[in-house]
Formats: C-alpha cells, structure tokens, sequence
C-alpha cells in the first residue's frame, strides 16, 4: 500500500464532503427538456445531468486537490490549484519559445524536454523583462529538490489545445527562470486516467511535439510519481469505498431531480 492510512481517510472524507456539498447544492440547468425526456427519460436525464456536473468537477479541482493530499508527505511543498506562480517572460524567452514550437510543429526539431528546457532558462533573463506576470497552475508539486509544475487534463485535447499547452509549459518555464536560473523544473501534462484502457493511451497528436518520456504522465505514472508505487491502485480503492458510502445520498438525490 502505497498511501498511509491517514492519507486514506484524508482523501475519502474530502471525496465525500465534495460531493455532499454538491448534492446540497445541485439543481439542473436545464429543467425542461421535452424531447430528450420523451426519448431518453426524465430519470435518465437527470442521473445523466448530475454525473455530468460530477465529471466537471473532478476534472476541475477535485482530482488537484487529491494530488496534493497524495503528494504532501514525500514533498517539501504541495499546493493544488496553485494561483501565486509569477515571473517575467523576457523578450528573448519569448523569441526562444515561439522558435521551439515552430520547429516542433514543422518536425525541423525533435521534442528533447532537457535540451528546450537548458535553452529558455539561458535568456529567460535576457532582453525586455517586460511586466510581472502572474499564472495559474493545476498543481505544483516541490519535491527531492525538482520544482513540478502540472497541467492536469481529464479529456484528451485536440492537437491546436496542444500546441497551446505546450506553449504554456515552456512560459512556466521562462517565468520561473527569470526568478530563479538555476532553478530545476519540470513541466508536466498529468492525464489521471487512461480513457482507452485496457488499451494503451492513443499518444499520437502527441508525438512531435511533447517528450513523451517526461511531459505527459497518464494513470499511474502520474499518480505514483506523487505518491509512490502503487498509489493508482490504493486510489481506485479509495473512490470506491467513497462512492459505497455515498450511494444511497446520491440515489436519494436523484430521485428528488425526476
């Protein structure tokens, strides 16, 4: 076992005060929708809207506040939703960053994290400095003397959100850069579960443009960098025992919403 027992009740309690908020609280957006009753069903679509707001969430805070909690014990800092990350991004980092992208995206350079990474910290302070900027980053995680910055993504994104994410990793870069040079950073897509399994991840939009060995971490290799071998599986367990304890709430709720 991966997490420690109180790990396990500290991500189960706030899995289930989650969603207890959200059912003390959730009403369809949408209460009138005749034709999708009339051929689906009105339970249906009422289980189906509530899930449907459940997923949003977890894709949106729940699953970065549960890497905080996972990685907190084996980390010097841990901060899910992290909204105090600043830095300049200099004329020449910009210049440096644009010119990576459009080599990626024309194959006249092959994703290396390493090399793109040595490259935009040697200008992140060259040039106009610019304004102080200030981002927000899914979860950052400071640990075994590496600063990880993580973009967390539940829903596989197409290849121009790609090109966009990939531009932003390389700011965070160049902005904490400008802060601290010699500082070691990582800048991480984590995908927390593969949509495709039994099957392997479909990485293709992917190839050409990420380092696939450093910049996007599916399932487990994204759970068990914060927590440890194993921590997927101990964290499947935990969204299972949270879901029985929550059953009969969540089934009472639905039946309000028919």
């Amino acid at each position: 076992m991966a997490l420690t027992i109180q790990q396990n009740k500290q991500i189960k309690d706030y899995l289930i005060e989650k969603i207890r908020n959200k059912l003390s609280t959730y009403s369809p957006e949408t209460t009138s929708m005749p034709f999708h009753f009339r051929l689906l069903g009105k339970d249906r679509m009422a289980l189906f809207s509530f899930i449907h707001s459940v997923n949003t969430m977890l894709g949106t805070s729940i699953f970065e506040q549960v890497g905080r909690l996972v990685a907190e014990p084996k980390a010097k800092i841990a901060i899910g939703q992290y909204t105090k990350f600043t830095g300049h991004i200099s004329s020449e980092a910009v210049s440096k960053i644009d010119n990576i992208v459009r080599d990626l995206r024309s194959t006249l350079r092959k994703p290396d994290k390493d090399k793109e990474t040595k490259e935009i910290l040697a200008v992140a302070n060259k040039g106009n400095l610019g304004r102080k900027l200030k981002k927000r980053v899914d979860l950052y995680v400071e640990m075994n003397g590496i600063e990880h910055y993580f973009e967390i993504k539940t829903a596989k994104p197409n290849i121009n959100e790609f090109v966009s994410i990939k531009k932003q990793m390389l700011d965070w870069i160049a902005m904490r850069g400008s802060e601290k040079p010699e500082v070691r950073i990582k800048t991480i897509v984590a995908i927390p579960y593969n949509p495709y399994e039994p099957k392997p991840y479909d990485r293709w939009t992917l190839q050409g443009l990420f380092d696939l060995s450093q910049e996007v971490l599916v399932g487990p290799e994204f759970w068990d960098l914060l927590g440890g071998e194993n921590t997927y599986e101990d964290l499947l367990n935990i969204f299972e025992q949270a879901g029985l304890e929550l059953y009969n709430e969540i089934d009472k709720k639905i039946r309000t919403l028919k």
